[in-house]
């Protein structure tokens, strides 16, 4: 056996070492971009606040007209648009990456479509509203992930057959949805489109509480299992190879997704294609074989923000963040399902 040579090893701590440095640089740009896009949100809107006036609200000072616009209207908004930005995109990007397909993303795979469909039979059925809303649409999306994995099941579960079972299931769902906004009366009509066009109109702080506890536990999963998630992009065989436990962070990983998503969806309602957007933009800035986990996260914050604020500030009129994302991934899903049909389906 052939033992490399000392330039060959020196080469290749160069390019990992580069490769890291872009890694960190990436994440820093991303992330002032984000902080970057906090301050606009919460200086700029129909009016503009100074920002000494923002900064002294925001250390808990009383500051007449801007303590109202800045701390109970604007900031809410963008806290919950990242917090819920942070959620799809990690979640997205976690399940393109473990089913090895940027199509496997879970709002096509029907995981929010079961919240959805909960959702709005619990309003328009049961006249439930707050809380018991958001409980029933984490207990649907737990129960459709669920249901979709042992559908798909056949001596283990192929990322492919995974796919087009969850795609069934959500056309199924949202059949279930429409057939519920028919027969919905005019007073619950209008909440139950509100929530599932996705928005953080009337966001409050304690909105943000299910989120950090969801981020903090399902989030911290995700990232301790990021090795074995890159490992797996591999493919099975080769990530046992590298003593991969296959069973459990597989269990893990998709426990973290449907945590994340389901918790995400209910607070904000199923914002669209975050989840589906963020992987694959994370991926095509990132160093080849870098983990996108972390990025990803950031750029579905940054798209939550960014698309509630050009829908309320830039665009003529008003329009739900959910509106805004949608625009932008509807076109990127038929470009994205051109280039896997030519690519094979890598991410």
């Amino acid at each position: 056996m052939s033992v490399p040579s000392a330039d060959l090893v020196r080469r290749i701590a160069d390019h990992r070492r580069r490769q890291s440095r872009r890694g960190l640089w990436l994440g820093l740009g991303l992330l002032a971009l984000l902080i970057g896009g906090v301050a606009v949100t919460l200086s700029v809107g129909q009016s503009r606040v100074p920002p000494a006036d923002v900064l002294r609200v925001l250390m808990g000072q009383d500051v007449p007209g801007a303590s109202f616009t800045v701390g109970r209207l604007r900031l809410p908004r963008a806290v919950l648009s990242v917090l819920a930005g942070l959620a799809f995109g990690l979640g997205g990007a976690a399940c393109q990456t473990l089913l090895r397909s940027p199509l496997a993303s879970p709002d096509i795979i029907g995981i929010t479509a079961g919240s959805g469909a909960a959702a709005v039979f619990a309003i328009v059925v049961l006249g439930w509203s707050g809380p018991a809303v958001s409980a029933s649409a984490i207990a649907c999306g737990l129960g459709t992930a669920l249901l979709i994995y042992l559908l798909a099941w056949r001596n283990g579960v192929a990322g492919a057959r995974l796919i087009l079972v969850g795609i069934g299931m959500s056309a199924m769902l949202q059949s279930v949805t429409a057939y519920l906004l028919l027969k919905a009366p005019q007073w619950s009509l209008q909440e139950a489109l509100r929530w599932l066009t996705g928005s953080v109109n009337g966001a409050r702080l304690s909105d943000a509480l299910p989120l950090l506890l969801s981020l903090g536990v399902f989030g911290a999963l995700l990232l301790g299992q990021s090795r074995h998630l890159e490992a797996m992009r591999l493919g099975d065989d080769k990530a046992a190879a590298l003593g991969v436990p296959l069973a459990r962070s597989r269990l893990l990983i998709i426990l973290s997704v449907v945590g994340l998503i389901a918790v995400a969806t209910a607070v904000t309602g199923p914002i669209a294609f975050v989840a589906f957007l963020a992987g694959p933009i994370a991926a095509r800035i990132s160093a080849p074989g870098r983990p996108i986990l972390v990025p990803a996260a950031l750029i579905g914050a940054a798209l939550v923000l960014l698309g509630d604020y050009a829908g309320q500030v830039l665009l003529p009129g008003r329009y739900p963040v959910g509106v805004v994302t949608g625009a932008i991934g509807a076109p990127y899903l038929i470009y994205l399902i051109v280039r896997v049909n030519r690519t094979g389906g890598s991410i």
